[in-house]
This record gives C-alpha cells, sequence and structure tokens, in this order.
C-alpha cells in the first residue's frame, strides 16, 4: 500500500478509510514505538469537534491502553494545545484526532513526540512499520499491567500558557472571533476576554458537523463582514483545530499569512528577540514578502510546501520565527507547533505596543499578483526533464526579470502540474502564466 502518514498524519473519510479499527491498531503501534512502556508511561489524546471524534478517539485509546500504556483524555482541544501539554505533563507522546480545515467527513490521527514535536519521518515510518507487518508480536499485558484512562483537564493550563505569551492589555479593542465551531470555540474567547478585550464571538456553538461549514479560516469573506458589520478593529479566523490563524482588518482587508509573519517579524526584529534575524517560509510566499523582508534587513528562507518542512529548517538554521501564506504560524519561542490562537495574541500585541491598527501595520509589505494555474496531465513529474517545458520557464524567468518569479510544482496528491507566476505587472503574468500552461498542456495534458 502507499505511504499511510500524508504531510499532516494519517488522514481520512471517517469510517471509510480511517476506520476504528484502523485507530486501534495506530494507538497499539504508536504506543509501541513511542514509549517505553515501562510502569506509568503516558500517551495524551485531544481531539477537535468533529462527530467521528468519539467513535476514533475510543477504537485509539483502546490500542493505547492494550499496550500496558496509559491515556490521558485531554477532550476537545486545538492540535497545538495538545503540542504544548504533551511537553507540559511530561507525558511519552501525544495525539491530536482532527482533520483540521477538511470537512466533517474526514479526520485524522497525528502523532506528536514527548518533546511536543511532530514526529520525525523514520519515527512514522517505523509505526507504518509495523501495522503492514501486521504488528502480530506485539505485546499483550494482562491483569494490572494494562494500562488506565484517565480525563485530564488540563484545558485551563493551556489558557495560562497563552496569557503567559503577552505582556500588554487588550482594553478598548473590539475583535471580532470566528471560531470555525471547531476546537478554538471555548478557548479563544475566553483567552481575549481574559485580556480585556471586548470580543464578539461567532461560529463558537459546535455541533459535530458544523465544523469548518462556511465559516473559518478557509472563509474569511465571513470574518470581513462581521468585523464591518460591528465596526471591530480586528478580525481573527481560525480553522477547525485552531492551528491557523487568517486576520481581517478595520476596513475588511484580509491579512493571510505573509501579512502576519512580516508584521510579527518586524516588531520582533525591533525588541532583538528575531534570532539572527531570519525567518523560514515556503516557496508559496509571495514575493512582495520577501522583496519587504529583505529591506528590513530580514532573511527569509524558503523551504517546500508544509509546516513540518518550515518547522526542520527552523530547527537547522536556529531561526524562531516561521510559516506559511495559509496562516500556519510558528513562534519557535513560545511552543513547538504552529499555533492559530498564539499568533493572534501576538499579532494584536504588535498593535497594542505599536498604537497602530492593522491597516497600518499591513504597510509593512505589498503583495504582488499571484497567477495559480491547475494542468491535469498524464504524469506530474515528466515536466522536470522536458525540454520544451525547461525551455518555456527558462523564457518566462527572462520575460518577469528579477522583479518577478515563476514556481511550478507537481501536486502532492493530484496528477496535477501546478504553473505560479508573481510580479508587479498583472498583464504580463496573464502572458507569461498563459504561455507555459500552453507548453505543459501540448506535452504533458490528457
Amino acid at each position: 500500500m502507499g505511504r499511510l502518514f500524508g504531510t499532516d498524519g494519517v488522514r481520512g473519510v471517517a469510517n471509510s478509510e480511517l476506520t476504528p479499527e484502523l485507530a486501534f491498531r495506530l494507538g497499539r503501534a504508536g504506543a509501541y514505538v513511542l514509549t517505553s512502556r515501562r510502569p506509568g508511561a503516558r500517551i495524551v489524546v485531544g481531539k477537535d469537534t468533529r462527530i467521528s471524534g468519539d467513535m476514533l478517539e475510543t477504537a485509539l485509546v483502546s490500542g493505547i491502553l492494550s499496550m500496558g500504556v496509559d491515556a490521558l483524555r485531554l477532550g476537545v482541544i486545538s492540535t497545538p494545545g495538545v503540542a504544548y501539554l504533551t511537553k507540559h505533563l511530561r507525558a511519552d507522546a501525544g495525539v491530536m484526532i482532527s482533520a483540521s480545515h477538511n470537512p466533517v467527513a474526514d479526520n485524522g490521527i497525528k502523532f506528536f513526540g514527548g518533546d511536543g514535536f511532530k514526529l520525525l519521518d523514520e519515527t512514522e515510518d517505523r509505526i507504518e512499520q509495523l501495522l503492514e507487518d501486521g504488528a502480530r508480536d506485539l505485546p499483550r499485558p494482562t491483569g494490572d499491567k494494562i494500562g488506565r484512562m484517565y480525563d485530564e483537564p488540563a484545558v485551563e493550563t493551556y489558557i495560562r500558557f497563552l496569557l503567559s505569551t503577552v505582556q500588554v492589555r487588550f482594553d478598548g479593542l473590539h475583535i471580532v472571533l470566528d471560531c470555525a465551531n471547531g476546537a478554538a470555540s471555548a478557548i479563544a474567547p475566553e483567552v481575549f476576554r481574559r485580556l480585556g478585550a471586548n470580543v464578539t464571538v461567532i461560529h463558537a456553538m459546535p455541533d459535530g458537523v458544523n465544523i469548518n461549514v462556511g465559516c473559518g479560516s478557509t472563509h474569511p469573506y465571513i470574518v470581513q463582514r462581521a468585523v464591518l458589520a460591528h465596526g471591530a478593529d480586528v478580525g481573527l479566523s481560525f480553522d477547525g483545530d485552531a492551528d491557523r490563524l487568517i486576520a481581517v482588518d478595520a476596513s475588511g482587508e484580509v491579512i493571510d499569512g505573509d501579512f502576519i509573519m512580516a508584521i510579527c517579524a518586524r516588531a520582533m526584529k525591533a525588541k532583538g528577540l528575531l534570532q539572527g534575524n531570519k525567518l523560514v517560509a515556503t516557496v508559496m510566499s509571495n514575493l512582495g514578502f520577501v522583496k519587504a523582508m529583505e529591506a528590513e534587513g530580514i532573511d527569509v528562507l524558503r523551504t517546500a510546501v508544509g509546516d513540518r518542512y518550515v518547522m526542520e529548517r527552523m530547527r537547522e538554521d536556529n531561526a524562531v520565527l516561521g510559516g506559511e501564506q495559509s496562516g500556519h504560524i510558528i513562534f519557535l519561542n513560545h511552543t513547538t507547533t504552529g499555533d492559530g490562537i498564539l499568533t493572534a495574541v501576538q499579532l494584536v500585541q504588535v498593535m497594542v505596543e505599536a498604537q497602530q491598527p492593522l491597516s497600518q501595520l499591513r504597510q509593512v509589505m505589498k503583495r504582488y499578483p499571484q497567477l495559480l494555474e491547475n494542468v491535469q496531465v498524464r504524469d506530474k513529474r515528466a515536466w522536470r526533464e522536458n525540454e520544451k517545458i525547461q525551455s518555456a520557464l527558462r523564457a518566462a524567468e527572462e520575460a518577469l526579470g528579477e522583479s518577478g518569479r515563476v514556481l511550478v510544482r507537481e501536486s502532492g496528491t493530484e496528477q496535477l502540474v501546478r504553473v505560479m507566476v508573481e510580479g508587479p505587472d498583472d498583464k504580463l503574468l496573464r502572458k507569461v502564466c498563459g504561455e507555459i500552461v500552453k507548453v505543459v498542456e501540448a506535452e504533458l495534458g490528457v
């Protein structure tokens, strides 16, 4: 079979692809690989608000207990909450049951090591190999050696951690929070209220099936409307497991991950907190962001798309800030993974300290026009060795010069080649992109 673990854990349609049986086996294999199975070994387990979360949690916890490992159930909590509490509670590992911003039918299982970081590929491979081998030789403890299950009411501990990362109060600010009917629903409003903000909350009534439905960070126009309707100072929109943030300023302009990183990076540099005056971003970050950071004396280190690649590069290069245009931002001086609520409080803190509205702070960068076309192909990797396509790419790069950029990459899940061009001249972008797409279709199209 193909690799079970993707870029963000094991994903699939709940009860069809991601079944309770698979969750049980993942619990056993994960407990075997990630713990010593000594007396008192523990794994923390959290979930978002999906209806399938209870089903998968029950199976996963059963697998963990069957290995003689205790399971600490956190209940509904954000993915970064699980990462933080895994380390804080000194557990051997953590597991989050969530499919992030995906539809309710999907779900996922994501492991963290005892240090709160996502697992390395080789560790996931060890777990996956056990599943492929049928895990026949794994131990089956009996009697008092079977693991115990505990409910761990640790959400308040996570909230106190988030509050500890802020040195100012938000009194006088009117903030709209879109909680996506997900894991942020009971956490984000509490955090911002304790910080003194006047909070308007939308989509914070999860019923098991309304997570991400017409709300959250993948639907920023919703929080835009709410900000304008309420005359708020800022809107903050999370996804289902609250590891991403998209913001909106008082005029309704969307502030994506590039803007958030640019705003926070400049503020951190001014305070001497941006280690090495560098940050990490993916190849999808806007060229305007890169040029703005260069103007601020900040180096941008590029990685492949995916927060795990961002984190790997951050750790390799001792960077404390990194993220993606999608709003998945990592503050490594505070925590071990992207955290939407943490990012939100850091962003608002910059507003308060600078005594500037978000509309003014966003002027740190200018977004370059960006054009993205997906081309259905027979072989998504063949573009790399095709001379006609490579010639078209060279011609495009020459036409755009230093003020523009061409990026071609294959889809990770579909037979698609993605063609992205960006630069200040929208008319030239359309011409250049169209020429590349035409050649790719002629050479590789279905």
